[in-house]
């Protein structure tokens, strides 16, 4: 299984958009990676991403 990395893009309530790097396999699900992004995010001090999936831009970069 090849590792891969992604970008994870999510709206927070302040109106910008947090971008999250996540290594993660070529086949992982998006799922999976939406919930590492966001609880990366979480656990920082900037203000809440909204925790809807379908908000999330998930992208991956190499």
């Amino acid at each position: 299984m090849e590792s891969g990395c992604w970008l994870v893009s999510l709206p927070a309530v302040d109106g910008k958009q947090y971008v999250y790097r996540v290594d993660a396999p070529e086949d992982a699900l998006p799922a999976d990676l939406f919930w590492d992004a966001w609880h990366c995010h979480d656990e920082s001090a900037l203000p809440r991403a909204w925790d809807l999936f379908d908000a999330a831009v998930i992208r991956r970069v190499g």
